[in-house]
């Protein structure tokens, strides 16, 4: 089980929102290449970048941000990036840069056909990111519901060639109240690919609980205020999760 932690710009500054929401954010670095090698020095094997101002503006906007993390990180480990990424030249320009995966959202849903060829022209390096409540997925950076259900949509995108899915509880993001374990594991158990969990964690018995349930396909989960605030202590929960695992 890999944990994955977030760093979310906004600004050019390492944030973290409740719930998606942009004017309830909390800076907790205003150097984000810094925030990327803290992590690495506490056992990191992905990161996990969001530009926030790029997924409501829909083009990158944090680009300085981005380029001096992928600076410090190297080809030390892979780093994933989702937010405002729309069209091909966007993606390409992004892994010439150094990023290993690019994370397709909300274009993913409202443009198929770009997610297709996206797989088609990038295999290997498209990630979909699909952010759901009750089953159903959002777009626009959560603020419109759509009727797609998730489990269908992921389907679809599998077929495509996507690499991997993250699945967001987006009632649960950024509040510290728990994973939805059983939509995470419905969702994991309808693929062939694997599923990244995001959403929710905020203490060790959520690692616990996510590793219970990693065979059925849940290769990862991002953490992020967990291991900002200080619920949530990255080293000691990673070598959790790889004694677990190893089980």
């Amino acid at each position: 089980m890999l944990l994955i932690p977030a760093i979310d710009l906004k600004d050019g500054h390492c944030v973290r929102l409740k719930q998606g929401a942009m004017d309830d954010a909390t800076v907790f670095s205003e150097d984000p290449a810094a925030m990327a090698r803290h992590w690495i020095s506490k056992g990191a094997r992905r990161l996990h970048l969001v530009d926030l101002n790029g997924a409501f503006a829909g083009k990158p906007k944090n680009e300085s941000a981005i380029k001096a993390i992928l600076d410090e990180v190297g080809d030390e480990i892979p780093v994933q990036l989702g937010g405002g990424i729309r069209d091909l030249d966007t993606i390409e320009r992004c892994l010439d840069d150094g990023v290993t995966y690019v994370i397709i959202g909300t274009a993913a849903v409202k443009n198929p056909g770009f997610l297709h060829d996206a797989c088609g022209a990038f295999p290997g390096h498209i990630i979909v990111g699909l952010d759901a409540k009750d089953g159903k997925v959002a777009v626009d950076g959560w603020s419109k519901m759509t009727g797609h259900d998730v489990v269908d949509l992921a389907k679809k995108f599998e077929d495509y060639g996507v690499e991997a899915v993250i699945y967001t509880d987006i009632g649960r993001d950024g509040m510290l109240s728990g994973v939805n374990i059983e939509a995470t594991v419905k969702l994991a158990q309808a693929l062939r690919i694997p599923v990244i969990a995001s959403g929710g964690i905020a203490c060790i018995k959520d690692v616990k609980a996510l590793c219970a349930v990693q065979g059925e396909g849940i290769m990862g989960a991002i953490t992020g205020r967990a291991i900002y605030e200080g619920t949530l202590d990255f080293k000691k929960a990673q070598a959790e999760a790889d004694k677990l695992s190893a089980r």
